[in-house]
């Protein structure tokens, strides 16, 4: 069944015009969705060509992409095909053929200024602040370091960030940068970060004294998961004995990212009979982290990765019971608790650049702590 049928039927000098809003349906390519809005096979081939002639991918095409028609004396004078809120192809009758254009359409980023009180999640307080739940994963990326978004947050919980925003004619798309951003927890206490360019060209975030943000080691592999096996002596359902359970096992959806915990090298990648599909990774101070059970391995043995790399996706393979990921940490050759590790920051900020830092982010500080919302547009 297609979506919603729009027909509207205007009177303009004696012309009578009809527009056809629909929208790509399952299974359905460019041409049968041309076909079903009344086209005839000559019409279809126009259009078609003018859309290949503006670069238009076919094979991109997807469920969901939005056409609407417009009519004029019964035949086709103006064909929109919107793929997203920022690509749209124009397909426009000239004489007795058809012409087609491609149309980014503008979009304008702002900082606006977030904030977010917890009552269940980070993400239904984002939900309840009026936001996409996705600013709860941006922000999430910043207090990585520091914040385990599921075992650390607490009801009542406050967030406030500076954060890019991005929209197209007026809509909110996603979320960029985050500019600066606090956190007051019962668990974690006063948090506060901010984004500097260094010298360089490249973008890190540091602590209001210069201090680094980022440590060695992020405090969990994936950015929302809740611990559903602890390390230490537990029962395996499976092979039915109690044992040795040598890492943290975090719930989570089948295909969920898993990051790199520390930059490091793949000393494994591949299949073990328990542990399913597993790579493991070797760091500095002689650590190793590995991860089990994933579902698609993107790595390879040797391969250099960085922190907050996806090196697979969470899933059930192996002796599983459901979709999981195993999270096991070595430090000179023996298993530790990952939760118990207390990990050192990067380097701080050279102190040439001290100054220089405060300077920056005493606007940025002062816009975090005030009510206004808007800071900054960017046009792109």
């Amino acid at each position: 069944m297609h979506s919603l049928l729009l027909l509207t039927a205007l009177a303009a000098s004696g012309d009578l015009t009809v527009i056809k809003n629909r929208q790509l349906e399952r299974n359905q390519t460019v041409a049968k969705a041309l076909f079903s809005a009344g086209l005839d096979d000559a019409t279809v081939d126009g259009v078609q060509g003018a859309l290949k002639a503006a670069e238009f991918d076919f094979k991109r095409a997807r469920p969901g992409d939005q056409l609407r028609f417009v009519f004029v004396e019964q035949q086709l004078d103006l064909l929109e095909y919107r793929r997203s809120a920022t690509k749209e192809w124009v397909i426009r009758r000239d004489g007795d053929r058809y012409i087609g254009r491609f149309r980014e359409i503008e979009r304008e980023t702002r900082v606006e200024l977030v904030e977010l009180e917890v009552e269940s999640s980070v993400w239904d307080a984002a939900i309840s602040a009026g936001e996409k739940p996705e600013v709860a994963v941006t922000l999430s990326d910043v207090f990585a370091w520091d914040i385990d978004f599921y075992r650390d947050v607490q009801k009542g919980d406050k967030m406030r960030a500076l954060v890019e925003k991005v929209f197209a004619k007026g809509k909110l798309l996603d979320y960029g940068n985050v500019i600066a951003a606090e956190y007051e927890g019962h668990s974690v206490g006063h948090k506060e970060t901010y984004r500097y360019r260094l010298p360089d060209g490249s973008e890190s975030y540091f602590l209001q004294d210069g201090t680094s943000a980022r440590k060695t080691f992020l405090k969990t592999p994936l950015k929302f998961a809740h611990v559903t096996s602890g390390f230490g002596m537990r029962f395996h359902p499976i092979l039915n004995y109690v044992g040795a359970h040598n890492g943290v096992d975090y719930g989570t959806p089948q295909g969920t990212p898993v990051w790199a915990v520390a930059d490091g090298s793949v000393s494994r990648a591949g299949w073990d009979d328990g542990g399913g599909n597993m790579v493991c990774v070797k760091h500095v101070m002689s650590f190793e982290t590995c991860y089990l059970h994933l579902s698609k391995i993107n790595v390879r043995v040797g391969q250099r990765v960085a922190q907050k790399d996806v090196i697979g996706e969470s899933g059930t393979t192996g002796l599983s019971t459901g979709p999981h990921l195993h999270f096991a940490m070595k430090r000179g050759g023996v298993f530790v608790n990952p939760l118990n590790q207390n990990f050192p920051r990067a380097d701080p900020l050279p102190k040439t650049l001290v100054d220089d830092f405060h300077e920056k982010i005493a606007t940025v500080k002062a816009s975090l702590e005030a009510l206004p919302v808007a800071h900054a547009t960017i046009h792109r």
